[in-house]
């Protein structure tokens, strides 16, 4: 009972004590069977609230929100309903997938009622019935999936359960929001296998990653080669530039013989030598095509 109704009912039963007392007490029952009548029919409904009226068996109406009477024992009120957003939490408990795996799944569903009329009066019980067929589609949907799709794909999964929920529970009054699937639990001993497949396919991933750069590093390899062969200067700057980079960081100075450098590239330095001695006859190193 709301408390308006309660308010009404109780200033008109002291109305009643109060006209017996002080002016009349044949004037008295007038009030108390208003008090009784305003507790009868006065209802109040709130703005989520839709209450769903019979007369003598008979729909009169849905009422609400707001202010509204109804006829004593001729009219009931057989449903108040909240369509406010309700949630509904489901499970299918070793249900097997396509690919004859048992998993747990939990999930969730957000629904509301758009038609009171049919809530109260097309099902007995609405809530119950939300329940049993979200987990019959759960495990319906479980039996058509794959495990890999089951938890790679999860949106594609709720998508699906809430058509399938919605489409059976419209004829209710009752509008699918959406479905949430919360959590797959799989066999402890399946995680494992998976979990060392996905090493493996880690590693074989690394592996042929590796192999593509020691490819690429060969291919440059190979052309620095050819640049050296044609242009023996930049070998001997490269050896220079190695004995640089390997000594800089110690914080010392390392004296190093020029025949060591030399013996880095041969060709180059007997050339400079052959140049230096009088007189002699220098030959060049690379022959070119006539």
């Amino acid at each position: 009972m709301n408390p308006i109704t309660l308010f009404l009912a109780f200033v008109l039963l002291l109305a009643g004590l109060a006209t017996g007392e002080f002016v009349s007490v044949w004037l008295a029952p007038l009030f108390f069977v208003a008090a009784v009548l305003v507790f009868l029919s006065v209802r109040v409904a709130n703005v989520w609230e839709k209450y769903v009226v019979l007369r003598v068996g008979k729909l009169q109406g849905v009422r609400g929100p707001g202010f509204f009477m109804i006829i004593p024992v001729i009219d009931n009120v057989v449903a108040v309903i909240d369509e406010r957003i309700q949630t509904t939490s489901f499970n299918a408990e070793q249900a097997l997938t396509k690919d004859t795996v048992p998993v747990n799944v939990d999930a969730i569903i957000f629904w509301h009622i758009h038609n009171a009329e049919k809530a109260a009066l097309a099902i007995t019980d609405y809530r119950q019935a939300i329940d049993r067929v979200a987990q019959t589609s759960l495990r319906e949907m479980i039996g058509s999936s794959m495990l890999a799709a089951l938890l790679s794909d999860r949106r594609a999964a709720d998508a699906q359960l809430r058509d399938e929920i919605g489409a059976k529970t419209a004829e209710w009054g009752v509008t699918v929001g959406s479905v949430e699937i919360r959590d797959v639990a799989i066999p402890v001993a399946l995680q494992d296998a998976m979990s060392r497949q996905a090493q493996a396919e880690r590693e074989k991933q690394a592996r042929v990653i590796l192999g593509s750069a020691e490819a690429e590093i060969a291919a440059k390899f190979v052309e620095a080669a050819k640049v050296y062969e044609s242009q023996p200067g930049a070998l001997q700057l490269r050896a220079m530039n190695i004995i640089y980079e390997t000594t800089k960081e110690r914080g010392a100075t390392i004296l190093m013989p020029t025949s060591m450098v030399d013996s880095l590239n041969p060709p180059l330095a007997l050339a400079i030598a052959g140049r230096d001695l009088p007189g002699a006859e220098v030959k060049p190193l690379i022959k070119t095509a006539a």
